[in-house]
């Protein structure tokens, strides 16, 4: 009975032992069981706001040198990224584009940090733009054309909305052509997202 009774002690440990081995033991990731990490737009802001206005390159400056400059508009934006999977992954950069009324590309930037986002876990990440009158009315000028004829504003129309309307949260702000590389033990994935803030 003792004999039993100790070896039934035994194997109790040793089930314990194995069972907490195996729980410290972190899932190797591969490609085929990797799962996209969950990608949402919490919120944009402006960070500074000078309001709207613009000078042509004829306009006498009352400090420094002429040229065409306009107002800026800086954007920042705040992502959240869920890791699903077992193991951490590593957010490499992410790609995006801004467009604003959803149409209207303004700016393309990306931001190359890298963040750890543990298992099971939440992280954020923050993208950042500076737009100007100026670089936006070249941007528009280029590639607008079509979409402003079809909803019948002039460029600076257009500009004056958005410098108005972007800093209330008026004019829909898209975030769109996101590319988001994440690396996990050696192979890597890009997660595709868009989303816009109304």
């Amino acid at each position: 009975m003792k004999k039993r009774l100790a070896l039934f002690i035994a194997l109790i440990f040793l089930t314990g032992a194995v069972l907490v081995s195996c729980a410290g033991m972190e899932a190797k990731p591969s490609a085929a069981d990797f799962k996209n990490p969950v990608i949402k737009g919490e919120y944009y802001e402006v960070p500074q706001y000078d309001g709207f206005w613009h000078y042509d390159a004829k306009a006498e400056p009352v400090k420094g040198a002429k040229g065409a400059h306009g107002a800026p508009l800086p954007l920042s934006f705040l992502l959240s990224v869920t890791n699903p999977n077992s193991y951490p992954v590593l957010l490499e950069g992410v790609t995006f584009t801004v467009a604003f009324d959803e149409v209207f590309e303004l700016y393309s930037g990306n931001n190359n940090d890298s963040y750890w986002i543990p298992a099971g876990k939440t992280s954020h990440v923050r993208l950042n733009t500076m737009i100007t009158t100026q670089s936006a009315f070249m941007s528009v000028g280029v590639t607008g054309g079509y979409a402003l004829k079809a909803k019948g504003w002039g460029p600076w129309d257009a500009i004056q909305r958005w410098w108005e309307g972007v800093p209330m949260m008026k004019v829909p702000v898209t975030l769109k052509e996101c590319n988001f590389t994440f690396k996990a033990d050696g192979f890597s994935k890009a997660v595709a997202f868009q989303t816009t803030f109304k």
